[in-house]
């Protein structure tokens, strides 16, 4: 078997995977550890004050209004997402958009876990967008994810939200946060984790409350016991201590000096356009390849709703395509096996739900040249897989 001629130069850093994301340029352990309260409780002064200097940077970064509350959670985003789910959901009508694997998990707590008497899911296959039209805006409870990191389908916008509502929205932005605009005039809840855009550790989540949100947990008792770490109020009034580095249980202080060290090199860049900025330069990169590339292209087919974080492409080569699913992920799967044996490319694998594909962290983190050095690599991978597959 004759393998295609192998590219020149490697990428100077492999990594791409869409979560746990890529250090930012310049990242050290040694720096992170020297910022670190370690063998500190996090009660005591100092550490406490770090926790608070976090939210104040992210709440500044990300623009997020007065009157709003920042709080950092337990267990990632899918901590915040469902302290939010189980503490408000219920008080009103909830109509839930999934077009990938984490809008469908939220859909099965409320229907299954939650039982909501009057709860609907608005549904579109990976790459798609569900009908906005569908959704009661005005009226219910509206939760989405942002940015679809496992279809790498995004909302484009939110005009379909109207400003004044009744019902709160829920917005899960793991992957959206600092890389996307968020229309907060739009939005009540919102999420995210450190270990996405910020390329930060695991574990923590990130929680953003409006006045509106606030309301409804001083005003709503949710039918349905609530663990301790999904406790946001006592006494009717919510525990603002949470939003002042008051953590509901032990944070990481090396995860939160590693998010302080994440942050500070946000500020120092230019904030949070330099953060998009990167992010659109490192997709518009990938997409030009994959525009001019005959065997590949994007999962998503409408340009303005493609992520520019967590790209998913589709190869479409007749060969390949031809394939039943089983074989497109095992053609898919040879692919990454050589990209990751060369060191060109770690942890770009479709996510295991969606369809067939390669899934590339765009992010801030990484360096456009490290895109630009991938892309002949992706060509040899392809080629290589092909010529495999045609002599077996």
């Amino acid at each position: 078997m004759t393998f295609p001629e192998k590219p020149q130069a490697l990428p100077a850093r492999a990594e791409f995977s869409s979560g746990p994301c890529p250090k930012r340029p310049g990242w050290s352990l040694e720096a992170v550890a020297a910022k670190a309260w370690l063998g500190r409780s996090h009660r005591a002064s100092g550490p406490k004050a770090q926790l608070k200097q976090v939210i104040d940077l992210t709440a500044e970064l990300l623009g997020v209004p007065a009157g709003f509350r920042v709080g950092i959670v337990p267990a990632s985003d899918t901590g915040a997402f469902e302290m939010a789910m189980w503490s408000m959901l219920g008080a009103k009508p909830v109509d839930i958009l999934a077009w990938e694997s984490f809008g469908a998990g939220w859909a099965t707590d409320a229907t299954k876990q939650l039982k909501l008497d009057d709860c609907r899911v608005i549904t579109a296959e990976y790459g798609e967008l569900p009908d906005f039209a569908q959704v009661r805006a005005g009226t219910a409870d509206v939760l989405f994810t942002q940015n679809g990191t496992t279809s790498g389908a995004k909302l484009p916008d939110l005009d379909w939200i109207p400003a004044e509502r009744e019902g709160l929205v829920f917005s899960d932005a793991t992957s959206a946060a600092f890389a996307q605009p968020i229309d907060w005039v739009k939005i009540d809840v919102l999420t995210f984790s450190w270990q996405k855009v910020m390329g930060g550790e695991g574990g923590h989540g990130v929680l953003v409350l409006s006045p509106r949100a606030v309301e409804r947990l001083e005003s709503y008792t949710p039918p349905r016991p609530l663990p301790k770490i999904f406790r946001m109020t006592k006494g009717g009034k919510l525990i603002e201590g949470i939003f002042k580095g008051e953590t509901i249980n032990t944070p990481s202080m090396l995860c939160v000096a590693d998010a302080l060290d994440a942050l500070e090199w946000f500020a120092e860049i230019g904030g949070a356009e330099a953060v998009q900025a990167r992010a659109n330069a490192n997709f518009g990169a990938l997409q030009a390849w994959v525009d001019a590339t005959a065997w590949v292209e994007n999962l998503v087919a409408a340009p303005e709703a493609r992520s520019n974080t967590s790209v998913c492409l589709k190869v479409v080569d007749p060969a390949v395509a031809a394939l039943d699913d089983a074989g497109q992920k095992a053609f898919v799967k040879k692919m990454v096996t050589l990209l990751e044996k060369e060191g060109a490319a770690l942890d770009v694998n479709g996510y295991r739900d969606a369809p067939a594909g390669l899934r590339i962290w765009c992010g801030a983190t990484v360096d456009t040249a490290d895109v630009e050095a991938l892309i002949p690599w992706l060509d040899w991978a392809f080629a290589a897989a092909k010529s495999e597959m045609a002599a077996a």
